[in-house]
């Protein structure tokens, strides 16, 4: 069974980071379809995906008949939970799995003003901003619900259930938004977040953001900056002119290009392309790929 993945920006689509999180978190195997949102190429993403209008879309096919094409992050879930029962996706237990699904579709229909209020913008971390009564309101309800995750958590492990599942997908978006705006939450609440933002595949995932480097304006706002707390403690630079310890890209298999070199901790390592090149600079040790040529 192959599965490709539809998704639109990086940085903004807090539904295609659930859909990414779905399945790079879990190990389950897909490619990507990418396109940045408000574009003629995000268009023809659309046109493929049909009858799907949004992001994030799965493609799921047998190689005999045409892809069955999945949307809605819930439906994404189940689909593959369906194909890989065995992966993760939601927690074991009669009592712990659905809770995690109800919150988990609490959280898929609800917190508007929270949505609305501070759009995904994994780029960015703010100060100054003003947390109105609605925005408090879920705020609170988002403490609720992750208290009653944890009360009824018996397993190991900094996520709502122990172990990442689904229903920390899902919370990833507003994880990134409470560090973006800065936003009041208890210590218990923050120790979620930074587990959460610091999850491997969520790690890659704002890498890439940094990377793309596509703006899309209604997302961005003039509040003055600071430092955000969950950014890596090893970055790298793009340079040139630099031997680098790797002939091929540890990504493609390709030739290293002259113009994709990064160089951390004073190791110099090559890939194939640019992107590739500035999400591993982003966060080299997210990257496992990347991780191994710098040990």
């Amino acid at each position: 069974m192959d599965f490709t993945l539809y998704l639109g920006d990086y940085a903004y689509s807090s539904w295609s980071l659930r859909g990414w999180l779905l399945l790079d978190a879990f190990g389950v195997p897909f490619t990507t379809r990418y396109a940045n949102m408000n574009t003629a190429a995000f268009e023809t993403l659309r046109a493929e995906m049909a009858p799907s209008r949004l992001v994030p879309a799965l493609a799921v096919s047998d190689g005999v008949r045409a892809p069955v094409i999945v949307w809605d992050s819930l439906a994404i879930a189940e689909t593959v939970h369906d194909h890989f029962p065995q992966a993760g996706i939601w927690p074991v237990g009669a009592s712990a799995r659905p809770v995690a699904r109800s919150i988990a579709a609490e959280m898929h229909s609800g917190f508007t003003a929270l949505r609305n209020a501070c759009p995904m913008n994994m780029r960015r971390a703010y100060k100054g901003f003003v947390v109105s009564d609605d925005v408090q309101a879920d705020l609170a309800r988002l403490s609720e619900l992750w208290g009653h995750a944890r009360a009824r958590n018996t397993s190991d492990g900094p996520y709502l259930f122990g172990a990442f599942s689904a229903v920390d997908a899902f919370f990833a978006p507003v994880a990134s938004r409470i560090t973006t705006y800065n936003l009041p939450m208890a210590e218990d609440d923050l120790s979620y977040v930074a587990a959460v933002l610091g999850h491997p595949s969520v790690r890659r995932w704002r890498a890439m953001g940094i990377a793309d480097q596509h703006l899309q304006s209604h997302y961005e706002f003039d509040y003055d900056d600071r430092p955000n707390p969950h950014d890596p403690e090893v970055t790298g630079t793009a340079v040139t002119g630099k031997p680098s310890t790797n002939a091929h890209c540890p990504f493609s298999g390709k030739d290293v290009a002259p113009d994709s070199l990064v160089e951390v901790q004073g190791r110099v390592i090559g890939f194939c392309n640019t992107f590739c090149r500035d999400k591993v600079a982003a966060d080299p040790m997210a990257w496992p790929e990347a991780a191994a040529l710098l040990r």
